[in-house]
């Protein structure tokens, strides 16, 4: 038996010939029409039946319900069969081959379903670029087996690979990447976790010893790795996490603490052990997080304010304004205890905002000289920039200001930096270059960003007394600093001892333990 389908929809008498016209062509001596209408008693259906009959005389016609507001459904069914002319019941015999042919295509379907789902399944598992396992499917091996070693690698510096290179590059790289692990370490069980993370796995619990001995292999395998694109050579470096812990629970966020660690410290590789404790520094890290975010809301950023005397006349001449949060226990945290993680949650300009507007107003009515410090990523931020710009306007009291820059920070966009140095002088504000003598110290800095202050570090200075280096180091940075008509400031200057010293060395200014501690009042 063969059965051949054919769908049509009608809305009103006005169709019924043109219907008719749209069926002839598949008519056959057999056949039978499903009419599904949500009623079978209008004008409509009577002539649709009527003309059909009367087109086809040995039609079979057979009413079936249908949805409301719907068109009605014209199914016809032509069929072959030996002995379809000595079937009494026709209408009964047909629709019973009809449901036979369609339970033969939901077996079809339920085939395709099955497969469907499995593919499915498969791909959930599965990276899509690389062909690889992916995170779900290493949770599940993690899981099911628990002799199993864990190592995560990443790719350094990939985002900027990427944004270099274009997205394309990158995942010829990442295909590249794979097929080489693939090649280079068929004894384990390779999975892309994430953009430019893979992980594998070895079939074996190894102790401390073993997995250092395997990364140093590894690494050193899998160093200064070059793929060719376009011509173009482009190199490859792998950093590398791992555990070696009796404690499995939360093997994979433990393991993900340790690469990140090493990445921080630019190690080849690091391994998580219980006694390093990177789980109290999440949480306090997310605690801070908390803190710094109600801090914002509940004025808990405060400045507090250190004096700067004058070392000729001893006298207090200015101020530096140090950031301060309180949380909310009370505790009076650091800028080094709560700045970085500002940076990290993206709330770091605010706090920079807050710091600025609370300073403007503590010497509203006072003629005292203050300082505020800004990192070069304050600058390099318009939204500051401008709002900076705006307070000198808005206040007018760019005379009273220095903006110290964190001289450990590399400056890479000069042009931004000496662009943000000219307009805050135009409103008579004044530079100084802070923490000189650490970090990325370069007295060609100095010539550039015509600065007004130099602030020698703490480092340089807490030993000046004993330390000859030191000292010799210092007394460079005073006497080129005279040569440029730049003003010089000693930090840290802990004791009378210290203070004499700096005195001595011809440093004009002095800041610290000596002189006095920050306060939250001038």
């Amino acid at each position: 038996m063969e059965i051949n389908k054919y769908n049509f929809t009608i809305a009103s008498s006005a169709e019924v010939a043109e219907i008719i016209e749209e069926i002839s062509p598949c008519a056959d001596e057999n056949m039978i029409v499903h009419i599904a209408s949500y009623m079978h008693n209008t004008v409509m259906i009577h002539n649709l039946c009527s003309e059909l009959e009367k087109k086809f005389p040995d039609i079979t016609i057979v009413h079936l319900p249908f949805k409301k507001d719907e068109d009605t459904l014209i199914t016809l069914y032509t069929y072959t069969h030996k002995l379809a002319l000595e079937i009494e019941d026709k209408e009964y015999s047909i629709s019973e081959l009809i449901l036979n042919q369609l339970h033969q295509e939901n077996l079809s379907c339920q085939e395709q379903l099955k497969e469907s789902r499995l593919e499915l399944t498969k791909r959930y598992f599965t990276d899509d670029l690389t062909g690889l396992p992916n995170t779900y499917q290493l949770r599940e091996d993690l899981h099911d087996h628990e002799d199993l070693t864990l190592i995560i690698m990443s790719i350094d510096n990939f985002k900027i690979i990427n944004d270099f290179y274009g997205y394309v590059v990158g995942d010829f790289l990442l295909e590249q990447l794979t097929k080489h692990l693939s090649k280079e370490l068929p004894e384990i069980a390779l999975y892309r976790i994430s953009g430019s993370q893979f992980a594998i796995t070895i079939k074996e619990s190894f102790d401390f010893y073993q997995v250092k001995n395997y990364l140093d292999g590894l690494s050193s395998k899998l160093k200064h790795l070059s793929f060719e694109y376009a011509n173009t050579i482009i190199y490859l470096d792998l950093t590398f996490g791992s555990i070696a812990t009796a404690d499995r629970s939360d093997i994979f966020s433990k393991v993900s603490m340790a690469l990140q660690y090493a990445r921080d410290m630019s190690q080849d590789f690091w391994i998580y052990e219980d006694r390093m404790n990177f789980e109290s520094r999440y949480e306090n890290n997310l605690k801070t997080s908390v803190n710094i975010r109600k801090a914002i809301i509940n004025s808990g950023i405060i400045p507090y304010f250190q004096p700067i005397i004058h070392n000729q006349t001893g006298t207090i001449v200015k101020f530096e304004s140090l950031a301060r949060l309180i949380d909310i226990h009370g505790n009076i945290l650091a800028p080094d205890e709560f700045l970085k993680i500002a940076k990290t949650i993206k709330v770091y300009s605010e706090v920079t905002k807050t710091i600025i507007n609370k300073t403007f107003d503590a010497f509203q009515n006072l003629e005292y000289s203050f300082s505020v410090n800004l990192s070069i990523e304050d600058i390099l931020d318009q939204d500051i920039y401008n709002f900076i710009l705006k307070k000198l306007e808005s206040t007018q009291r760019g005379r009273q200001v220095v903006f110290e820059i964190l001289e450990s920070e590399h400056i890479e966009n000069f042009e931004k930096v000496e662009q943000f140095i000219m307009e805050v002088k135009r409103y008579g504000a004044r530079i100084a270059i802070d923490d000189f003598g650490t970090g990325y110290s370069n007295f060609a800095y100095l010539t550039r960003l015509h600065v007004d202050y130099l602030k020698i570090d703490g480092s340089l200075i807490k030993n000046i007394d004993k330390d000859k280096t030191s000292a010799m180091a210092v007394e460079t940075i005073v006497s080129f600093a005279k040569r440029l008509k730049i003003k010089t400031i000693a930090e840290h200057v802990h004791s009378s001892t210290i203070l004499d010293k700096v005195k001595s060395l011809g440093i004009d200014y002095s800041q610290g333990f000596a002189i006095d501690r920050p306060h939250p009042e001038i």
